[in-house]
C-alpha cells in the first residue's frame, strides 16, 4: 500500500529545513565531504517525495474524487470544516449525466463569467451529504468511467490554526495541486544538480560550510513558499528567500562588490515587497476579512459581487512584489549585480528559486490578476506591457556585456519578462510552461558558465577566452544545447514554450495582445543574437587568455549533461494537439497542461492552438539571429567600429553600456540625495532644532533649578526652619526664668491659671 504523499507534502521542506539545522549545528564538526552528503541526501529524498506527489497528482487526475470524498476536499480547499460549511463559497454537486459520465457542477470548482462564487450549498454538511448520496450510485454504476481531459478536481488543502486575533483563526498549511507538484519537481532537481556541482565548485571554500548551510534553507524556503496554502503564508515563504538569497550573494563578503550587491538585491527587493505586503492586505479584506486562503481570495475574484476596482488596485501592488522578485522593469537593476555570488547560487536563483518567485505569485493567484486587470477584455494592460517590455530591454542590454555570467542575467530578465507577459494575455499555460522549461536550459547555461570559469581561471570575461570548443568538449555540446533551446530553436524545450506565448499573445482569450506579440517577436531575434555572440565570443576563434583551459572534472560535466537532456525533451510535454496537420492521440499531447493548470477557483481560460506561420517566424528570425552573430563575432563582417565612427551609435551604445541610467537615477540621485542634502538637512535639524530644543530644555531646567534653590529653599523653607528654631529657643528662656525652684511662686501660678480657666466657662460657656 503506497502511503497517500499528497496528504503529507510537509515532508518536502521539512526535510530541506532539517538539512540546514543539521548543517548549522554540526557541519564544521563533521567535515566538508559529510556537510555536503548531508545536503545532497536531504535534497535527494526531497526530489524522490516530489516525484511521488507528482505522481500521485497524475493518477488523481485521471480518476478525480467524486461523491462525499469531492464534498470534503471542496471543504478542506476552502479551510472549512463541516460545522462552520454555511460560508462555502461554492457548490459541488456530484451528478450524472445523459451519456452516463460522472462530471461535477458548481461554482466553487471553476467559475465562469457572469457566476457567483457565492451561490452554492447554504451550509458545507449539505454539500457532504447530497454529494455522497448521489456520488455514492455514480460511483457504484460508473466507477472507472470519469476522469475526462475538463473533469475539475480539487487540490489537496491541509491546514491547521496559525494564530487567531480577534476570533479569526490564521492558519498554516500546504495546498498541492499540478502548479505545486511541477514547482516541487523543478526546484529539487535543480537544486539537487546544485548541490552536487558546488563540491567541486567550491572544493575548499573558508566558508564551505556556510554556504551549504545556506544552500538548504534556501530550498527549502522556496518549497515552503510553493506549498502555501494562503497568501501570509506565501509572504513569510517569500522573505526567507530574500533573506537567503543576501547571505548566497555576498556570500565572499571581503571584497566590497559582493557586499554592495548583496545589500542591492536586499534592499531593492524590500522596495517591491512594501507594495506585496499592502495587496495581500487588500485581498484580505475584499474577500471578506475572514482568511488568507488562496482558493478563497480566487474564488471571491471570480464571482458576479467581486469589488473589480478592489482587485485592481490588489492585483497592481502585488505585481509590485513581482517587479522586484522577478526583475521586471524598473526595479530589474538588482539582478545583474547578483552575479557577484558563486556561479552555482546564480543557476539556483536565476532558474528555479526567487526569480521565478514572482511569476509563480501571479499563476497562484491569477484569478485576482484575470479580474482585476480584465485580461482576455482589453487588448493592454499594465502587467502585459511591462512584462512585454522587459523583455526588450533585458535583451538589448545583453549585447553590450562583456562578462558571460550578466549575459545570462540579463537573458534572465529577458524571459522573465517573456513570463510575465504571457500570463498577462490570458496564456497562463505557456507562461508556466516556459518557466518550467527555461529553468533547465537557464540552469544549463549558468553552470556550463562555472565550468568555464574554472578552467579559465575563474575569469567570466570572453575577450579573454574564444576556442574553448576543443578543450572542453562536453562543456561546449552542452552549451550549445542550452543556447539553442534558449534561442528558441526546434524541437528543443524553448522551442515549444516560446511558440505558446506567442500564439497566446496573438488571439489567446479570443482578443489579440497585438503590441505583445511584436514585442515577443524581436525578443525572438534579440535572444539568438545575444545568446550567439556569447557562444562564438566562448567556444569559437582562437584562445586569448593566459591560462591553460581543459574540461571540468564529471562532478561538474554530468550535471550539465542531465540538464542538457533536459533541455531537449521536456519541451514535448506539452506537444500541441496539431502540429503542421499531425494529429496525435489526446492522450500523449498537451499532457503539462492536462496536469498543471488548474480547474479549480480558476478563470475559463481559452487555449490558443498551434499558429504554423508563428512558428515559422519566430524560427526565422531566431536562425537569422544566430547567423547574424556567427557572421559578425566568428566570420568579422558586419560594421565593426561603428560606435567610433558613428556619434549616433557611440550614444546608443554609451546608453545601453550605463544601462539606462536607471542605476545612477537610483545610485546616484536618491540615494545620494538621501545621503547628501538630505542627510544635511537632516543633521541640521539635529543640530539647530532638536538640539536647540534640548539645550533650551537644560537651561531652563536648570534656571529653575537655581530658582527653587535660592529663592525657595533658602529663603522660605530653610527660613521657616530656622525661625521655628528661633522661637523655639526663645520660648525656652522665658521659661527657663519662670522655673525658680520657690514652691509659693508655682503655687501663684496655680492659681492664676485655675483663674483664668473659671473666666472661660464662665463667659464663653
Amino acid at each position: 500500500m503506497i502511503p497517500n504523499i499528497l496528504d503529507s507534502a510537509w515532508l518536502v521542506p521539512a526535510i530541506m529545513a532539517a538539512s540546514f539545522l543539521l548543517i548549522l549545528f554540526f557541519g564544521k564538526r563533521l567535515g566538508t565531504r559529510a556537510t555536503a552528503g548531508i545536503g545532497i541526501t536531504a535534497v535527494s529524498i526531497a526530489l524522490v517525495l516530489s516525484v511521488c506527489v507528482a505522481g500521485q497528482w497524475i493518477n488523481r487526475v485521471n480518476n478525480p474524487p467524486t461523491g462525499a470524498k469531492l464534498a470534503a476536499d471542496v471543504i478542506a480547499s476552502n479551510g472549512l470544516t463541516p460545522q462552520t460549511g454555511r460560508n462555502i463559497l461554492g457548490e459541488v454537486i456530484a451528478t450524472t449525466s445523459e451519456s452516463g459520465e460522472t462530471v461535477a457542477a458548481g461554482a466553487g470548482i471553476r467559475a465562469t463569467s457572469g457566476e457567483s462564487a457565492m451561490s452554492g450549498a447554504s451550509s458545507a454538511a449539505a454539500v457532504a451529504e447530497q454529494a455522497a448520496s448521489e456520488g455514492s450510485a455514480t460511483e457504484g454504476e460508473h466507477g472507472g468511467e470519469h476522469g475526462g481531459e475538463h473533469e475539475s478536481v480539487p487540490p489537496i488543502v491541509h491546514a491547521t490554526t496559525w494564530f487567531t486575533v480577534a476570533g479569526i483563526n490564521f492558519e498554516v498549511g500546504t495546498l498541492v495541486d499540478g502548479l505545486a507538484a511541477m514547482m516541487l519537481i523543478t526546484v529539487c532537481i535543480i537544486s539537487l544538480l546544485v548541490h552536487i556541482y558546488s563540491t567541486e565548485y567550491l572544493h575548499g571554500d573558508i566558508r564551505f560550510t556556510h554556504y551549504y548551510a545556506f544552500l538548504s534553507l534556501f530550498t527549502a524556503s522556496m518549497l515552503f513558499y510553493v506549498l502555501s496554502s494562503n497568501t501570509l503564508q506565501m509572504l513569510v515563504g517569500w522573505e526567507l528567500v530574500g533573506v537567503c538569497s543576501f547571505g548566497l550573494i555576498g556570500h565572499w563578503w571581503e571584497e566590497k562588490k559582493n557586499t554592495d550587491a548583496a545589500l542591492k538585491a536586499f534592499l531593492t527587493n524590500r522596495v517591491g515587497d512594501m507594495g506585496l505586503i499592502i495587496g495581500v492586505v487588500i485581498t484580505f479584506f475584499a474577500a471578506g476579512a475572514t482568511s488568507f486562503n488562496v482558493l478563497h481570495i480566487n474564488e471571491y475574484a471570480l464571482g458576479g459581487q467581486a469589488n473589480t476596482a478592489l482587485l485592481l488596485v490588489g492585483a497592481l501592488c502585488l505585481f509590485g512584489g513581482v517587479t522586484s522578485k522577478s526583475g521586471q522593469f524598473p526595479l530589474h537593476t538588482w539582478l545583474p549585480d547578483a552575479m557577484a555570488g558563486p556561479t552555482p547560487v546564480s543557476a539556483l536563483i536565476h532558474a528555479a528559486t526567487m526569480v521565478v518567485a514572482g511569476v509563480y505569485l501571479i499563476a497562484r493567484l491569477y484569478a485576482v490578476f484575470f479580474t482585476g486587470l480584465g485580461i482576455g477584455s482589453s487588448s493592454l494592460h499594465y502587467v502585459a506591457f511591462i512584462g512585454g517590455f522587459t523583455t526588450i530591454i533585458g535583451g538589448l542590454l545583453a549585447f553590450v556585456q562583456t562578462d558571460l555570467k550578466k549575459v545570462l542575467a540579463y537573458s534572465t530578465i529577458s524571459q522573465l519578462g517573456y513570463m510575465v507577459m504571457a500570463l498577462g494575455v490570458g496564456a497562463w499555460t505557456a507562461g508556466v510552461f516556459h518557466l518550467f522549461t527555461h529553468a533547465f536550459f537557464k540552469a544549463c547555461l549558468f553552470l556550463g558558465a562555472g565550468s568555464v570559469s574554472h578552467a579559465c581561471h575563474h575569469t567570466f570575461d570572453m575577450r579573454e577566452m574564444g576556442g574553448l570548443r576543443k578543450k572542453m568538449p562536453i562543456t561546449h555540446a552542452t552549451f550549445l544545447v542550452a543556447t539553442l533551446a534558449l534561442a528558441g530553436i526546434f524541437p528543443l524545450a524553448g522551442f515549444w514554450s516560446k511558440d505558446e506565448i506567442l500564439a497566446g499573445a496573438n488571439a489567446g482569450q479570443q482578443q489579440a495582445y497585438t503590441l505583445m506579440l511584436i514585442f515577443g517577436l524581436i525578443t525572438a531575434f534579440l535572444t539568438a543574437a545575444y545568446m550567439g555572440r556569447a557562444y562564438w565570443m566562448t567556444f569559437w576563434g582562437e584562445y586569448r587568455g593566459h591560462a591553460h583551459p581543459h574540461e571540468s572534472p564529471k562532478v561538474i560535466t554530468v550535471p550539465l549533461i542531465i540538464l542538457s537532456v533536459c533541455a531537449v525533451l521536456f519541451g514535448f510535454t506539452n506537444f500541441p494537439k496539431s502540429f503542421f496537420g499531425l494529429q496525435l492521440p489526446g492522450g500523449v499531447t498537451t499532457r503539462f497542461e492536462h496536469y498543471v493548470e488548474p480547474t479549480f477557483a480558476f478563470p475559463p481560460l481559452q487555449h490558443a492552438e498551434f499558429t504554423p506561420w508563428l512558428a515559422v517566424v519566430s524560427t526565422i528570425l531566431a536562425a537569422g539571429g544566430l547567423f547574424l552573430a556567427y557572421q559578425y563575432y566568428e566570420r568579422n563582417r558586419g560594421p565593426h567600429g561603428l560606435t567610433q565612427r558613428s556619434t549616433v551609435a557611440r550614444a546608443g551604445y554609451t546608453f545601453l553600456e550605463n544601462k539606462y541610467y536607471l542605476d545612477v537615477l537610483y545610485t546616484d540621485i536618491i540615494a545620494a540625495d538621501t545621503k547628501g542634502p538630505l542627510a544635511r538637512a537632516s543633521y541640521w535639524f539635529n543640530m539647530n532644532v532638536l538640539d536647540g530644543v534640548v539645550n533650551g530644555l537644560g537651561t531652563g531646567a536648570r534656571k529653575i533649578a537655581g530658582f527653587v534653590y535660592r529663592d525657595i529653599d533658602q529663603l522660605v523653607l530653610d527660613g521657616i526652619v530656622n525661625g521655628s528654631g528661633s522661637v523655639s529657643e526663645k520660648s525656652g528662656q522665658i521659661l527657663r526664668h519662670v522655673q525658680t525652684g520657690r514652691v509659693q511662686q508655682y503655687a501663684a501660678i496655680l492659681f492664676a491659671g485655675a483663674v483664668v480657666l473659671a473666666g472661660v466657662f464662665v463667659f464663653v460657656i
